[in-house]
């Protein structure tokens, strides 16, 4: 699957989010608030899960939704727009647990995913919220590649694109400005078992949840179906107990 992430075709943005489903209001949720752990907020407690996920809030929530999403998927930053303020209330509440899950669409959701995840699961969150508010900017760079780019980037080896994609795309200079220092953000791009893990996440999700497009939501274990959105997402939540 590497290969294939990594290969000519790779570098073509073909962005395989789900189609956008109609809109529905939901209700406020009213779950009984959980304290989160002297001094800090739910949302301010973060882990790496053994999936290789990015977790935000209480690891004990009754409601644990997973989202595989990608960071150049347009679904996934309309979503990531709407659902911001009233999703984090819910994590903060200790309600609700968060759990970002890199799906690969292309190759350049590989740079992107591993300099958004460089420094760890703390700052992953606010990076990869940017980096979807300023999706049209950096991946509109992609659309502007020349042939004489693209035949460079195809003659490289997949150790040497992802770097060569993010310094196209201004990523690197983009993390750099958020508190990652530039060797320390080619170290990560640079990092062969990262990109592994990215596979292996996403062939997890293809294996385990038959993940076909992005965003794509889990709750308490089950794929929601017609949830592409907050609007649609967000009542199932507050049935769930959120």
């Amino acid at each position: 699957m590497k290969k294939l992430l990594l290969a000519t075709s790779a570098l073509l943005l073909v962005t395989a989010c789900n189609e956008k489903a109609a809109d529905k209001s939901g209700s406020t949720g009213g779950a009984s608030a959980v304290t989160a752990p002297s001094g800090a907020k739910w949302t301010e407690t973060t882990a790496v899960t053994p999936d290789g996920g990015m977790l935000m809030g209480n690891p004990n929530a009754p409601v644990k939704l997973i989202e595989y999403g990608a960071l150049t998927c347009s679904h996934c930053a309309e979503f990531s727009e709407k659902s911001s303020v009233e999703l984090k209330a819910m994590v903060d509440k200790g309600s609700v647990s968060y759990e970002f899950r890199t799906f690969l669409l292309n190759g350049i959701d590989i740079p992107a995913a591993l300099l958004a995840r460089c420094s760890g699961a703390g700052p992953f969150f606010p990076i990869a919220e940017q980096m979807f508010a300023a999706q049209k900017d950096w991946l509109g760079k992609a659309q502007a590649l020349t042939a004489e780019d693209q035949k460079a980037l195809q003659a490289m080896t997949p150790a040497q694109l992802p770097s060569a994609l993010a310094a196209k795309l201004g990523l690197v200079d983009f993390v750099r400005q958020r508190g990652i220092p530039e060797d320390k953000a080619k170290a990560c791009l640079a990092d062969a078992k990262a990109i592994d893990a990215l596979v292996a996440l996403t062939d997890k999700g293809v294996r385990e949840f038959k993940i076909q497009g992005t965003p794509s939501f889990i709750i308490n274990g089950v794929m929601q179906e017609n949830a592409s959105s907050w609007e649609l997402l967000k009542p199932k939540l507050i049935d769930a107990g959120a």
